[in-house]
């Protein structure tokens, strides 16, 4: 947190304006040639949906360059284990203290599309709830990245081969019922396509059983994640 109050500003506002951005722009740009997607007004699912995009890159991309400048240039881990404390404690913490950040980052799309239409509903409280969850861990996908990459340079290949493709085809601005059938295969390893159903879910037609698997997915996703950007952190600090 003492770390975080250096930077805060930039950081929160990249957060919430570059999604509400995109709510912005495919909402009132698509928005005139599609009127309704599955009975649901389009600038609200796409307010919904940005609400996804809001934890992926407030989490995966805090979790990428903040480790790398804490473990690379401002050595602060090194002074974090120079205490009595564990890799496994620092990237614990770090992905949950992420996690927190992305959970409240992505409650802001949603006010704004309550501007466009949206009608508050009693699931939405589950959001922020849904948003740590995948916040975690991608905050830990964004760790694991940044211990095995060299520099800032190199992470340009995971955002174009791996983000990108991950933030498009997630049901984020489209469903994706209509792709073919090997896409939406694909969609279910999908951390962000989970996110994004539970998101739905909490906003428009409520849980269901189905919601569950949604749910274990990201529990997978964090719970493999973890061990994973803790052990690859321990081989650049320690081994």
């Amino acid at each position: 947190m003492i770390n975080f109050k250096t930077f805060w500003r930039s950081s929160t506002f990249s957060a919430i304006v570059q999604p509400i951005v995109y709510l912005l722009a495919f909402g009132f740009g698509f928005g005139t040639l599609v009127d309704k997607v599955g009975g649901i007004e389009y600038v609200e699912y796409v307010g919904v949906g940005t609400v996804a995009t809001a934890i992926l890159f407030s989490s995966v991309f805090s979790g990428i360059f903040g480790t790398l400048v804490k473990w690379k240039y401002q050595r602060t881990y090194d002074a974090l284990l120079a205490a009595p404390v564990t890799v496994e404690e620092i990237v614990l913490a770090e992905s949950l203290w992420i996690g927190v950040r992305s959970g409240i980052y992505g409650c802001a799309p949603i006010v704004v599309t309550f501007f466009f239409g949206l009608d508050p509903a009693w699931g939405m409280l589950a959001i922020p709830l849904i948003g740590i969850l995948t916040g975690f861990g991608f905050a830990a996908a964004g760790i694991l990245i940044a211990a095995l990459v060299e520099s800032f340079d190199n992470t340009s290949y995971v955002q174009s081969l791996l983000i990108t493709p991950m933030f498009l085809l997630a049901g984020t601005f489209f469903p994706l019922d209509q792709l073919p059938d090997w896409a939406i295969v694909a969609s279910q390893f999908n951390p962000l396509y989970h996110c994004v159903e539970l998101v739905q879910a909490a906003s428009f037609e409520g849980f269901t059983a189905v919601d569950l698997g949604h749910l274990g997915a990201l529990i997978v996703f964090a719970g493999l994640m973890w061990p994973l950007a803790t052990w690859r952190m321990r081989k650049r600090l320690i081994d």
